[in-house]
């Protein structure tokens, strides 16, 4: 353990759980093994990543940045100067901070303080969630020490001694959830299967149309726990109300967002029906569930499609693509593993593979190695 001297750290992500999850774990890690270490998150100003981090006792500062798209868009323009703006108050954040190394989610979001920490000739970590890099961290890479990440194909793309394959880091209890607090929660039913529908932390429009038009079969021969995202909750709710089913009610059970109950949801669940985001899949794999994964489309350098099917080329998930996803093919490829429990075991047991319960200690302890 280290005690002699207070490290300091900085967390960088952006503004969806997919970011923010992995940097807490990472961070409960960090204080495990080293218990005088002190956090700041310095990144874009969002209620999600506020939400999160003062629960852990982290300082939040703030930092602009700008979205790099690949297509035209008069927002680049915008954006091209938000980036040095973000440098700016990222270089004034840490001069008053001085950290001994800045941990990075990578993405769009972390650009201004990675740049403001090589700038300083801070230590620099980032991980790489996705089987496929987004342009982001390919130029991140640049500015890093050392890069984690989660599927072997990415470390293709960085310096083979700049690269390590940890997977996603986690948090140690997301496999430790009770069914009975679940059931209790939601008044399911022992005796009906449930089906969770997942689609992030700030919800899938395009998954929840798609399970409105199935709900009502659905309902004949399962339960629904149904993650909306804020933005859309209302939009469900009343949708839900138009084809009979009151939310809370009949087994259809609609939320505009989970926070530390998931670990519970997920383990009463018999089906996952998910974005294809890595974090999500891992904390799928931690528990090792059946699922339909529903790649986003047009999402940056195609990531998602590459993670669900990394995935589903070694059998671990059934994957389904947006544009194709009709009716008729959603409730048949549901009932299907519902019914079929060769096919559940199959799911269940390969799709663990990406589960790596030793991720977060390996990135704290590759953290804490970096410091001088």
């Amino acid at each position: 353990m280290i005690t002699e001297n207070c490290m300091k750290i900085i967390l960088t992500g952006g503004a969806s759980g997919g970011h923010i999850i992995p940097l807490i774990a990472v961070a409960r890690k960090i204080k495990e093994k080293a218990v005088d270490a002190e956090f700041m998150f310095l990144g874009p100003k969002d209620n999600f990543s506020k939400k999160f981090m003062e629960v852990e006792g982290i300082t939040i500062k703030h930092a602009m940045s700008g979205k790099m798209r690949r297509y035209f868009s008069f927002l680049n323009f915008i954006d091209a100067f938000k980036i040095p703006i973000g440098i700016i108050q990222a270089l004034w954040n840490l001069l008053w901070f001085m950290p001994d190394v800045i941990f990075s989610k990578g993405g769009c979001a972390t650009l201004p303080v990675v740049i403001a920490g090589w700038i300083y000739r801070i230590p620099i970590m980032i991980h790489e969630s996705d089987a496929n890099p987004g342009m982001a961290n390919s130029i991140l890479a640049k500015f890093a020490d050392r890069v984690a990440v989660s599927y072997p194909s990415a470390q293709i793309y960085f310096p083979a001694e700049q690269v390590v394959i940890t997977g996603s880091p986690l948090r140690d209890d997301i496999n430790k959830g009770d069914k009975e607090n679940a059931r209790k929660l939601f008044s399911l039913l022992e005796s009906k299967k449930t089906i969770f529908v997942w689609g992030g932390s700030q919800g899938a429009k395009a998954i929840n149309d798609k399970m409105l038009e199935v709900l009502p079969e659905l309902l004949k021969n399962y339960q629904v726990i149904h993650q909306t995202g804020e933005n859309n909750f209302e939009e469900v709710k009343k949708r839900a109300g138009e084809l009979g089913i009151k939310v809370g009610r009949e087994g259809y059970h609609a939320l505009p967002f989970i926070g530390e109950e998931i670990k519970d949801i997920l383990a009463v669940s018999d089906l996952v029906i998910s974005r294809a985001g890595s974090s999500s899949i891992s904390e799928i794999a931690a528990n090792g569930k059946p699922a339909i994964i529903i790649p986003l489309e047009n999402s940056a350098n195609d990531h998602q499609r590459m993670n669900a099917y990394s995935i589903a080329k070694i059998g671990g998930c059934v994957v389904l693509e947006e544009a194709n996803l009709g009716e008729h093919m959603l409730l048949a490829k549901i009932n299907e593993i519902m019914n079929n429990e060769k096919l559940r075991n199959k799911l269940t047991e390969n799709i663990k593979v990406f589960y790596h319960p030793d991720a977060a200690s390996r990135i704290a302890d590759g953290i804490i190695g970096m410091v001088k």
